[in-house]
């Protein structure tokens, strides 16, 4: 039930931030992730149904995502309170996002893991999954550079740099952060939601530590 209810409300979010974006092209590009990814979990949920604790961050994610669509991630009325409320230079939405991207991901890494990898139980699963979380979004920021040589001043919005020129290095390290908080306060959470492990032995057996 809970999985089916946060569906509705991702796409009636999704269908409502489609409507008189601020930039259509910017709209696409950030919630691309959400038009892409609804249908993947539909089609894979048969043979790979996710914890309800996933869906939930999913969930959360897919609507920071659309919201920062609608608006830009540089002018979203969420981040101009709290640039305002704390005396910010810029506006934060930008950096919640970051901060999600690597926040989220973690458990979804780390399900994928420990259901279809000898990583059960293993050392070596939570640096993994924070290696994971950095690849992606190490490779978020090129997108978003061959967006900026594709489309020029264009794709600021879609960039929200807002002139911070350490913006890169900022979206990585906060991904970071995210990653390593979401197992640190998640982990057991996950593991009581996770189904029973696999009778089937383990292919890489030297990986288990």
């Amino acid at each position: 039930m809970v999985p089916k209810l946060l569906l509705g409300l991702v796409l009636v979010a999704l269908v409502v931030s489609g409507i008189d974006p601020y930039d259509r092209l910017t709209w696409l590009l950030e919630t691309v992730w959400v038009i892409v990814g609804v249908p993947l979990v539909l089609v894979t949920w048969r043979r790979f149904p996710l914890t309800t604790l996933l869906c939930c961050l999913l969930a959360v994610h897919a609507l920071i995502l659309v919201a920062g669509g609608h608006w830009t991630y540089a002018r979203t009325p969420l981040g101009d309170w709290v640039r305002d409320a704390l005396d910010l230079s810029r506006n934060p939405y930008d950096r919640l996002g970051h901060f999600a991207q690597g926040f989220v991901p973690a458990i979804l890494v780390r399900e994928i893991l420990v259901r279809r990898s000898p990583l059960r139980g293993s050392r070596w699963l939570a640096p993994l999954t924070v290696c994971a979380c950095l690849a992606f979004s190490a490779f978020f920021e090129m997108i978003e550079w061959w967006a900026a040589v594709a489309g020029g001043s264009a794709a600021d919005d879609f960039l929200a740099t807002q002139g911070d020129v350490w913006d890169t290095q900022w979206d990585m390290f906060l991904a970071l952060v995210g990653a390593v908080t979401s197992l640190a306060l998640l982990s057991r959470w996950h593991d009581r939601q996770l189904p029973a492990p696999d009778a089937r032995p383990a292919t890489v057996p030297a990986l288990v530590v």
